[in-house]
């Protein structure tokens, strides 16, 4: 079955850091968020409550939707989505925090380029075998 007969699938990962610079805006915004849903049963209601209100980390988590971020492109379907988030240490002048030098950023069954990221098909000399 050739590539134009299937669906393609494509893992997009993105990682952010955010500052929180008002904690009462944004655990009120995921407090508001969680009182907004009408599908929500009250146990959980009342624990995602507890939850935004002593973490940051878990007020940001109930506001970001995955589905957001895709949902005006042309020509795709979200098929799967999770997310997490937590409190971390971060410090922006450390090469820790250097985007794209994730060893996890590996790409099954494609080389990694001189910039880390997959060489494929197209690269270089034009297609490989």
């Amino acid at each position: 079955m050739s590539t134009s007969e299937t669906s393609r699938y494509v893992r997009l990962r993105v990682e952010l850091v955010i500052e929180v610079d008002d904690s009462g805006a944004l655990t009120g915004a995921a407090l508001e968020r969680i009182a907004d849903d009408e599908l929500m049963p009250d146990a959980e209601r009342a624990h995602a409550q507890s939850a935004v209100s002593e973490d940051e980390a878990e007020a940001l988590a109930y506001l970001i939707d995955p589905f957001d971020l895709v949902s005006e492109v042309p020509g795709i379907e979200l098929a799967q989505a999770s997310w997490s988030s937590e409190e971390i240490d971060y410090d922006p002048d450390s090469d820790e925090w250097e985007l794209g030098d994730d060893e996890d950023d590996e790409v099954d069954g494609y080389e990694a380029g001189p910039d880390g990221y997959p060489l494929l098909d197209t690269d270089e000399d034009g297609p490989r075998s």
